[in-house]
């Protein structure tokens, strides 16, 4: 193997190495979705005598849906989204000018054959059309569970959780997080996501069916702007 064809390995190499660098796919933080532990509040012992102190009592009327840190609460996946878009332009123009020859003691100019040498026509134009369309729609559904881990000072729920499931060499990872108005919340302790504010909802898989979808580095090479021809 000469100089040449060692350059130009070490040419594809370098590039294939830069492409599949440009082109990894970072998976969701997973350091931020443990569940959060309930915070166990320490009330002021009293020996005054009573039976229930307080911090002991429930109340038979008690809200049990998720309003404290640690609460569980399920979230329905009812995501959907659908945006269409269509542009479409055409532009034309055309000019004609008609210059006739000039006469000379009232006779035209003209050549042996009798045609006229000196007149003249000028005719122009131009035409432009375009046409684009763009399409996207996606839908989520499913449930999963969150636990609350921070209660704003307006009351609102700040939930988080995942869900990991591995079955047969492949993985799927669900985590969201979000702020939950507790008035959004149902009598069975679930709310809507798209009752959610500044919701993150990240959907990844990992194994060998998403190896089997996910091009190859030598192929994202060759379909980058980096390959030349």
């Amino acid at each position: 193997m000469n100089i040449s064809k060692c350059l130009v390995c070490l040419f594809l190499l370098t590039s294939m190495g830069l492409q599949q660098g440009c082109g990894i796919t970072f998976k969701p933080r997973k350091a931020n979705f443990e569940p959060v532990a309930p915070v166990v509040p320490r009330l002021p012992r009293k020996d005054n005598g009573a039976i229930y102190q307080n911090g002991m009592m429930v109340g038979w009327f008690q809200d049990v849906t998720a309003h404290a840190v640690g609460d569980i609460l399920t979230i329905k996946l009812q995501e959907a989204t659908k945006a269409n878009s269509s542009s479409n332009t055409n532009i034309s123009k055309d000019q004609k000018v008609n210059m006739p020859g000039p006469t000379l003691a009232g006779q035209k100019i003209t050549n042996k054959e009798g045609v006229e040498v000196l007149a003249n026509k000028l005719k122009a134009g131009r035409k432009f059309s375009g046409q684009g369309t763009s399409a996207m729609n996606s839908t989520l559904s499913g449930t999963i569970t969150v636990i609350v881990a921070e209660v704003l000072p307006n009351h609102n729920l700040v939930v988080k959780g995942k869900k990991l499931v591995t079955l047969n060499q492949s993985e799927e990872l669900i985590q969201f997080s979000g702020i939950v108005r507790p008035l959004d919340i149902s009598p069975d302790n679930t709310v809507l996501s798209n009752r959610v504010a500044n919701v993150y909802l990240a959907y990844s898989g990992d194994g060998s069916l998403h190896a089997a979808n996910t091009m190859g580095p030598l192929a994202r090479f060759f379909q980058s702007g980096v390959w030349p021809y």
